[in-house]
């Protein structure tokens, strides 16, 4: 039956991205061990997976080391939303634009291009002078680091769109605007959702750096301030914390992905 069908399909897809997050987490985990010993790290700098678990569950401030790394991570998390936000609606805007208008493109693409080469931390205190040590500071960053990616991945989205598709939209009188609505954006989902897998990580990266850099906030200063300290437990639970929370987004992601790719029939046939 057809709904069988379909409800079969989800959960393979569901097993798949569970197997590939246990995946993840075991090579995670093989090379945090493997590395440590390659490179004969003193266990004073170097902590393993039993002083990280020890340091969050075991210890007499267990609870204390918890809601001190968790509140910090929820302010990334936080922090991690603004960059994400900035950079995904200013891509799919710059995208829809540049589609529509080839010239714009041909003029602003270089400049983007030259300003993705310029390194964030040379950028940061400029971006800090104009808007502060806040949030608007915090979405500038990590927007800045979300958006080339995916404005690159979401042009050529668009871009993939059937030409048939929109040669029928001109020949019924429509307008580029329509055929972009009607044509352009449905068919670039998957790049959209590639768009996005792919920003997780840069905006996490964005909102440590702003942390550090400007809020003095969350995660990212945390960690600075325990290398400081020498707190080097907390150094490494931040660190694993923040990972995995960067694993597990992926996968939701990658789910939400195979349920809208199917819904909208873009889903890879699979067999057996």
């Amino acid at each position: 039956m057809p709904g069988s069908a379909a409800g079969l399909a989800a959960l393979k897809g569901a097993g798949r991205a569970v197997a590939g997050l246990l995946v993840s987490l075991a090579v995670v985990l093989l090379l945090w061990v493997a590395l440590l010993k390659l490179f004969n790290i003193s266990p004073f700098v170097g902590k393993g997976p039993l002083d990280v678990f020890n340091f969050l569950f075991s210890v007499p401030a267990a609870e204390a080391n918890r809601q001190a790394v968790l509140q910090n991570l929820g302010q990334t998390m936080v922090d991690a939303f603004l960059g994400f936000a900035a950079g995904m609606v200013g891509a799919v805007v710059i995208a829809a634009v540049f589609v529509l208008f080839r010239g714009v493109e041909s003029a602003l693409m270089p400049v983007a291009m030259l300003l993705r080469s310029v390194p964030l931390v040379a950028l940061a205190p400029i971006i800090i002078l104009i808007f502060g040590r806040q949030e608007p500071a915090v979405a500038a960053i990590g927007g800045i680091v979300v958006l080339f990616p995916a404005l690159v991945t979401i042009v050529f989205g668009l871009r993939s769109a059937s030409p048939a598709m929109i040669e029928v939209i001109d020949v019924y009188g429509g307008s580029r605007w329509t055929a972009l609505l009607k044509v352009a954006l449905p068919s670039s989902l998957p790049a959209f959702f590639t768009a996005v897998k792919v920003s997780i990580p840069g905006a996490i990266t964005g909102a440590l750096l702003a942390e550090w850099l400007a809020t003095g906030k969350g995660i990212g200063y945390a960690i600075i301030s325990a290398v400081s300290r020498a707190r080097n437990n907390e150094v490494w639970a931040s660190v694993v914390v923040i990972t995995l929370v960067s694993i597990i987004l992926y996968t939701v992601v990658a789910l939400l992905e195979e349920a809208m790719l199917r819904r909208s029939g873009q889903a890879p046939s699979t067999s057996g």
